[in-house]
């Protein structure tokens, strides 16, 4: 086998170095790169060999080299690199006059022959089939020699790195620039539905969308920047400063023309999967829209300059539509728990800054396929009715999400100016839920939730009171459950009964389980346990689904005029957090946790109830003298009466927002690797290049 890959890089090589000039030897070299890429998976598996392509090459082999003494993966890296930009085999020839005409590919300027026009390239390079599908041959051999990733074993967090990958995007690669280039621009202007011309994908073929997805791939694998504990070693007059040149590439984008280019083609392929048309799959669907997912979370993490761009643009929702259709689509299917992860984790992180926020106040009226309440309202109703789905009726292995999904709302609701009647009431389900005694007594951290909740409505009450009167009536209307919440019982033997009775019924199927795990961002001190609990919800509140007057009783309340003034609340002080995603490789097993008097006694006085309690003090006697006296039966009535209501003077002084920043740990890190690679492996089965290979990065189960 090593006289076979020696012969096969040699050809490779030779190709590369005398410009691939023809028909015979361009065929030749893409039998040698098919065959590399079904062998190196089986190399890499074997442990004997894992440092056969990192050694020199024996002077027996008789192999051509790129560099004397190089090892053989730098002589392949560097000949696969250079045919990637080479005239008349991947690339457009470039005719130039003069004794500067280049006459092999070491003397090429790489930079004038990228891929498509974009981020630092204006000239727009003719199509062709033929080259696209030996770019995606040599691509495809380059993702298979990075696999390296997926047969090492990482342990105690260890993440080992990966030398092709270094060596690919490190300084000693001088295509690494190009390449980078043409890999950002191919995706970035890739457009799968063309002129729009219905069925057209069903009787042409579409070369692109191959390369587009092998470029993709190999784009995200290069992005990891998880390596920069590593960069000690780089000295500080280095004049990168970076080890990984992408990442360093990635990270100096300014222009905003640049950014505006990136982002219209990113949205424009998350949105391509909700693409509706009269006639039914009339129009291309493409299927890599999880690595697209993981590209985005990758540029926004590497370049904050441009997740200031994006949250700048109004198109920051044509990227949160499409993450929040696919998480509605995917919060039953066990097989799609990794998505629902990052796509909370790009929201989560976009959540952080109040432009997000702000932006969410936009009225949402393009309808996308969803299976959710009909509602009219802004895109912060829709987030917040689709969170309330993967909560309620989701998987059961999306419980560690619970709490970035709640972080999420909290960080977003001082900017909600208007909440519809639907999404009012969905929060006040999950408080409902989250809030039953059995519930609270069961874990340790499942107080968290109530805690995440109440500082939801107390931002709205302080900062956008005015236009939340949909809120305001649903908070009335469940009033009984935050005075359940302030006379929960602390006594151990209340306590222990609520927790055995509930231990005798037996109802899986009508019970939604909810986790005990949660960030370190919790307004209380986090204490993470394992173990499971399993909550009945009560019934769903449809908007306005039962009469305001008959919750009211007819006892006179008294008149307690509100004495508004003219005083405008305090400006909004900002306070940052930390929101750390639960470290989904903890292998930690927590001990059984018992609910003590003490222990509820620690967080119950806790509870933030002052805002909301003062509300209820002063709205609910008004609500009720003005239902007796007009005899009122609709609650559109109520809701005017809410509408022009105030509370200046009457609340506690506002409290400062709190605004929760994604912060990965190291769990996370590890997670976001195998995540990909986990797609990678599932992606590339034609042909299966990873099958039936020992992968140790991850487990491969059959659903």
């Amino acid at each position: 086998m090593a006289t076979l890959c020696y012969k096969a890089v040699e050809r490779i090589v030779s190709a590369a170095q005398n410009m691939c000039n023809s028909v015979h030897e361009q065929q030749t070299v893409l039998n040698c790169i098919r065959l590399l890429t079904r062998l190196i998976p089986y190399i890499f598996e074997d442990v004997d060999w894992s440092g056969f392509f990192w050694s020199p090459i024996p002077s027996h082999a008789e192999c051509v080299s790129t560099e004397p003494g190089a090892p053989l993966a730098h002589n392949l890296i560097d000949a696969l690199c250079d045919l990637l930009f080479c005239p008349d085999f991947t690339v457009q020839y470039i005719r130039k006059e003069g004794p500067d005409t280049a006459e092999d590919l070491q003397s090429i300027d790489s930079c004038e022959y990228i891929w498509a026009a974009g981020v630092g390239f204006a000239t727009s390079p003719p199509t062709n089939a033929v080259h696209d599908g030996n770019k995606t041959e040599i691509l495809k051999l380059i993702l298979t020699c990075i696999s390296y990733t997926m047969y090492q074993v990482n342990n105690d967090h260890q993440l080992v790195p990966n030398p092709w990958v270094e060596y690919l995007t490190s300084t000693e690669n001088r295509h690494a620039l190009p390449l980078f280039t043409s890999l950002l621009n191919v995706i970035c202007s890739y457009d799968p539905v063309g002129y729009g011309v219905p069925y057209n994908h069903l009787m042409v073929t579409d070369i692109r969308e191959p390369l587009v997805e092998v470029a993709i791939q190999v784009m995200c694998v290069c992005l990891e920047n998880d390596l920069e504990s590593h960069s000690e070693d780089v000295s500080e007059n280095s004049e990168t400063g970076f080890k990984n040149l992408f990442v360093n590439y990635l990270s100096r984008i300014h222009r905003e023309e640049d950014f505006a280019f990136m982002l219209k083609g990113l949205t424009r392929l998350l949105n391509n999967p909700l693409t509706q048309t009269y006639l039914p799959g009339s129009c291309k669907k493409i299927q890599f829209y999880q690595e697209m997912l993981v590209l985005f979370w990758k540029m926004c993490d590497i370049n904050k300059t441009f997740m200031f761009y994006v949250l700048k643009s109004s198109d920051v929702l044509e990227v949160l539509v499409p993450i929040l259709y696919h998480l509605n689509d995917a919060r039953a299917d066990q097989s799609r728990v990794g998505m629902m992860h990052i796509g909370v984790f790009i929201i989560l992180l976009l959540s952080g800054e109040r432009n997000f926020g702000v932006r969410l106040n936009k009225p949402y009226t393009t309808r996308v396929p969803m299976d959710i309440p009909v509602f009219s309202g802004t895109h912060a109703d829709l987030l917040i009715i689709v969170f309330h789905k993967i909560i309620t009726v989701g998987h059961p292995k999306l419980q560690p999400l619970f709490d970035c999904l709640l972080t999420i709302i909290v960080n977003v609701s001082p900017y909600l100016k208007t909440l519809s009647m639907v999404a009012s009431a969905k929060l006040l389900h999950l408080l409902e839920a989250f809030s039953t005694p059995w519930f609270l007594y069961a874990k340790s951290a499942n107080h968290h939730h109530v805690f995440f909740l109440l500082e939801v409505f107390n931002n709205i009450i302080q900062y956008q009171f005015d236009g939340n009167s949909n809120l305001i009536y649903q908070l009335i209307r469940k009033r009984a459950t935050f005075h359940q919440l302030a006379n929960l019982s602390t006594d151990q033997a209340t306590i222990n009964k609520v927790l055995n009775k509930r231990g005798k019924k037996t109802t899986p199927s009508t019970s939604m389980e909810f986790s005990a795990e949660s960030p370190t961002s919790t307004p209380v001190d986090s204490d993470n346990h394992d173990d499971q609990a399993s909550s009945k919800p009560p019934s769903e509140e449809t908007a306005g689904g039962d009469n305001m007057v008959e919750e009211f009783g007819v006892d006179e309340g008294e008149d307690d005029e509100e004495k508004s003034s003219n005083q405008k609340p305090p400006r909004h002080h900002l306070q940052e957090g930390v929101a750390r995603v639960p470290d989904m490789y903890s292998q930690e097993t927590a001990a059984h946790f018992t609910a003590t008097s003490e222990w509820v006694m620690s967080w119950k006085q806790k509870l933030p109830l002052q805002t909301i309690m003062r509300l209820l003090q002063v709205l609910v006697p008004q609500v009720e003298k003005i239902c007796i006296d007009k005899n009122l039966t609709d609650e559109g009535e109520i809701l005017k009466f809410l509408q022009h209501g105030t509370l200046v003077g009457l609340l506690p002084v506002p409290h400062p927002i709190l605004i929760r920043k994604y912060q990965a740990n190291s769990g996370t890190t590890m997670w976001f690797r195998t995540y990909m690679w986990g797609i990678i492996y599932l992606r590339n089965v034609d042909p299966p290049i990873w099958y039936d290979t020992e992968v140790k990065l991850f487990e491969i189960k059959s659903l």
